[in-house]
């Protein structure tokens, strides 16, 4: 499977470190405006996740690590991005710029077969899932999904049992 990556910060960065070096995928492209020195020294010190193990530089607008190559983008626009060119099967969309789905149609209308939005999307998309809740109704037609928000994906499946077990009539949470 080939993915990009649009949006290197937190969620970005971490993503790309659970993808590298799988032997089923590989991260074709990473885009961001940011400066890519600035990047690469952000993904290797990582004070949540600690340094990036392994080799790590910069090589002519690539990332390069012992699996491989990344192409290192900074466009703007989701439209200016080379998805056809790279052939993304999937665009991890995490820059929390694009939550709409005409915003999110753009990675499509560019070349890539699926995005996944790393929040919650503003409007209607074709499905948003939460792993151990809802994940049995994600279907192949689907191609622009948002896997929720942190907070859904952690209280989520804890209240899907506690109602499963017990019941709940009606519940409150709050996030900051």
């Amino acid at each position: 499977m080939r993915v990009a990556i649009n949006g290197f910060g937190r969620i970005g960065r971490s993503v790309f470190r659970i993808l590298n070096g799988r032997p089923d995928v590989e991260v074709v492209a990473i885009n961001d405006v940011f400066d890519d020195a600035a990047l690469l020294y952000l993904l290797r010190y990582d004070t949540v996740m600690g340094p990036f193990r392994g080799a790590l530089a910069l090589e002519e607008s690539h990332l390069v690590t012992a699996n491989g190559r990344t192409r290192m983008l900074g466009e703007r626009e989701p439209t200016a991005l080379p998805w056809r060119e790279l052939e993304v099967d999937v665009v991890i969309e995490a820059t929390g710029k694009f939550k709409k789905r005409a915003e999110l149609q753009q990675h499509l209308d560019a070349g890539a077969g699926r995005v996944i939005l790393t929040v919650p999307a503003k409007d209607d998309i074709d499905y948003t899932i939460v792993l151990g809740v809802n994940d049995e109704g994600l279907q192949p037609g689907h191609r622009i999904v948002s896997n929720a928000s942190c907070t859904t994906n952690c209280l989520a499946p804890v209240a899907r049992v506690l109602h499963e077990r017990f019941g709940i009539v009606e519940g409150v949470i709050n996030t900051v």
